[in-house]
């Protein structure tokens, strides 16, 4: 079985890049075989800053053949008496066979001219001879660039081409104007540590060839080597290590041969925040810092890093050297803006936030923050907060953005929040309000932690309702993937945060409340078609977060959410834990096999109901349901049941124990079961309108105290 080697040398590639195309090449090239009906047994694919490669081992030396049956003609417009036409001839011809091959057979629309084709399979050879082109000039990526005089396009200029089909090599050519790159077995070694050309014998001895040059191509030995590399460092250090998973990635992509490389710096340097000395070395430096045995993150530091060198690991020291002047210089800086934004206390910032537009249309940082702050106090109103706590809340909103200004921010931005609540501290703040200014910012991406205090979590709620109201004002709009404002992470943020604190928030009310004052402010668009646009935003916020993060079933999200349930929309964003904690006892009274026991009888009342009058409000029998009219005892039965409901349901909805309800349910199901299939059953479309209508409103009834918890009619059965 043949395999096949592809190697595209390049010039430095950026470490994105390397990990984009990877993870194209290993989706795109196995489909791209199966669309050329090619199997193999495996496809790796390697990359290293200065090259991607593709092994495929085990492919057939051919396609199979395969035979394909061809419609044709009308057999009408193909034989005339008996004999072919131009129109059969030219058929013939086409596909390459004798007029006797053609067969006449009958379809849904007449009959047709067929013939059965053979098609004997393409060698590999040939076949991956078409389709590296496609999968080299195929991959995507930002910022690709020409180079020479051609017009060929790629993430860096290509430079060499291996192709090995086993040991031969496979004639390949890339034509860029005036330069022509054609396959080989010649690859290059380590720039440093092997300036050489390595050759290849056979497509299989790729990985051992290249490591034998210094150039390690499997991207997750990298990653492993350099790991263990940086916590073996440490721990010669007496120290610990964080093993940053972005940072892991981004220099495993920066080396083709790692060497862990130790530096220091000056120990006055520990005086400045934890955070400033690990953003200088993480975001900018590229480098992993050494905490303190035991520490965590924001513990301690040790005066050490630990860079990856692509170098030679005999002139380590040099290397350490140079990033030692590169850490000082900037850790300098870092100490020239901390002592100087120390010089006076944080309140004196907010002037200068006015000078800071936050959105062209939307005036000044200073104004937004005058917007959070209103915004909080909506919310400090409707949780009934305490004087002290409410103090608190309103200080921390009016103080939150105001590191934006400060040299320290200005210069990394990665210490927005963070720097605010140092600041806070060195300025005589409470901790609660300084805490609330670093957490307002919770969570900043997927995964991260959620603000733990109260007023973290209000001014976090306001400042990213105040940018989704006012972006949505705008008719700035998320369309698709496009979400410039990150208007669907904040909305996820106000909703994870409000469930995960349990706070009484009624979201619509704030929604309203806010629009109308933008739209007194801005008047960009009307407060109907606003609140429309931003309750429909916040309802797919809703449905999306239950579904992908609390794995609910779709249908039981339908089911508290309604489709085009102006009630249910409603009831959900007036009481955010209310439509959380029904999905939730929902999907586990389906998983225990409750939800069974009265699904027929709900769903089917439910159903059947739709055919009434009855309005979803109504709970009491009485002045609906008409005893005189019942022609069985089912109905009566049913009739009572339903009265000795409605406490039960009323307890419910009153203290959300909606297992209460649950039982009730069950309790009345087996009634409910006897008015429908019963020796006493009735026919509820009855030929009279008026026992028809008392039937139909016993069902609604019924539907409207189940809908307490949610509408039945759009669960499905398990």
């Amino acid at each position: 079985m043949p395999n096949f080697l592809l190697e595209v040398g390049t010039e430095e590639l950026p470490a994105s890049f390397v990990d984009s195309a990877i993870a194209q090449w290993r989706s795109r090239i196995p489909q791209s075989l199966t669309n050329n009906n090619l199997t193999a047994e495996t496809v790796e694919v390697y990359g290293t800053p200065r090259r991607l490669a593709v092994l495929i081992k085990g492919l057939p030396p051919q396609q199979p053949d395969r035979d394909e049956e061809i419609k044709g003609p009308p057999a009408q417009a193909a034989f005339k008496d008996g004999k072919p036409t131009k129109a059969a001839e030219g058929f013939a011809k086409k596909q390459g066979v004798e007029l006797d091959a053609l067969e006449i057979r009958p379809t849904d629309k007449g009959e047709f001219v067929f013939v059965r084709v053979s098609y004997p399979g393409r060698p590999v050879a040939e076949i991956l001879t078409q389709l590296v082109p496609e999968w080299i000039f195929g991959l995507e990526g930002k910022r690709f660039m020409r180079w020479g005089d051609g017009d060929l396009k790629f993430s860096r200029p290509i430079v060499w081409l291996v192709a090995l089909l086993d040991t031969e090599v496979l004639p390949i050519q890339i034509e860029n104007s005036s330069e022509i790159i054609k396959s080989d077995r010649i690859s290059w070694g380590h720039r440093v540590l092997h300036p050489a050309t390595v050759s290849i014998p056979q497509a299989t001895d790729y990985v051992s060839c290249l490591r034998s040059a210094f150039v390690d191509v499997d991207v997750e030995q990298r990653k492993a080597k350099i790991e263990a590399q940086v916590k073996a460092i440490a721990q010669q250090l007496n120290g610990s290590v964080t093993i940053y998973p972005e940072l892991l990635q981004e220099v495993t992509n920066l080396v083709e041969w790692s060497t862990a490389v130790v530096g220091k710096f000056d120990s006055e340097f520990l005086n400045l925040p934890p955070e400033v000395i690990t953003t200088v070395m993480v975001s900018h430096q590229r480098y992993f810092p050494v905490f303190q045995v035991g520490a965590h993150s924001r513990a301690p530091l040790l005066p050490n890093f630990i860079t990856i060198s692509n170098g030679d690991p005999a002139k380590s020291d040099i290397i350490a050297a140079g990033n030692e002047r590169v850490i000082r210089a900037r850790l300098a800086d870092g100490q020239f803006f901390y002592k100087t934004d120390l010089a006076k206390p944080l309140e004196s910032y907010l002037l200068q936030l006015e000078k800071v537009t936050f959105q062209e249309d939307l005036g000044s940082v200073g104004d937004k923050v005058g917007r959070i702050i209103s915004i909080a106090q909506q919310i400090n109103q409707q949780l009934q907060v305490s004087q002290q706590e409410r103090h608190q809340i309103e200080r921390a909103a009016s103080l939150c953005k105001a590191d934006l200004v400060t040299q320290m921010v200005f210069e990394f931005p990665e210490l927005q929040g963070v720097m605010g609540q140092k600041y806070a501290v060195e300025s005589g703040e409470s901790e609660t309000v300084a805490t609330a200014i670093f957490e307002h910012y919770l969570p900043r991406n997927a995964g991260d932690r959620l603000p733990e205090t109260l007023a973290g979590q209000v001014v976090g709620i306001a400042d990213r309702l105040d940018t989704i109201v006012s972006i949505f004002g705008l008719g700035m709009l998320p369309t698709g993937s496009s979400d410039p404002f990150a208007l669907r992470r904040a909305a996820n943020a106000i909703v994870s945060i409000t469930w995960a604190a349990n706070l009484s928030i009624n979201l619509y009310q704030l929604l309203e409340q806010t629009a109308r004052d933008f739209i007194k402010t801005y008047a960009k668009t009307s407060i109907e078609t606003l609140n429309a646009s931003l309750q429909e935003f916040f309802i797919q916020r809703i449905r999306t977060l239950l579904q992908e993060e609390r794995s609910i079933d779709y249908d039981l999200v339908n089911a508290v959410l309604g489709e085009s349930d102006a009630e249910y929309r409603l009831r959900a964003l007036q009481d955010l834990l209310d439509v959380r904690d029904r999905a939730l006892f929902l999907q586990s009274i389906r998983n225990n096999g409750t939800l069974d026991k009265i699904y027929e009888t709900v769903n089917r009342s439910t159903r059947l109901a739709a055919q009434g009058e009855l309005d979803f409000t109504q709970l009491q029998p009485e002045n609906l349901v008409k005893p005189k009219l019942f022609q069985k005892s089912s109905e009566q039965a049913f009739y009572q049941a339903l009265l000795q409901l409605v406490p039960q349901t009323q307890a419910a909805r009153e203290s959300r124990n909606y297992q209460q309800l649950i039982d009730a349910l069950i309790q009345i199901a087996p009634t409910v079961s006897n008015f429908f299939d019963g020796e006493q059953s009735v026919l509820v479309m009855d030929a009279d309108p008026e026992v028809r209508r008392n039937r139909l409103n016993l069902l609604g009834l019924l539907r409207n105290h189940a809908r307490v918890l949610a509408n039945f009619g759009e669960i499905v059965k398990n």
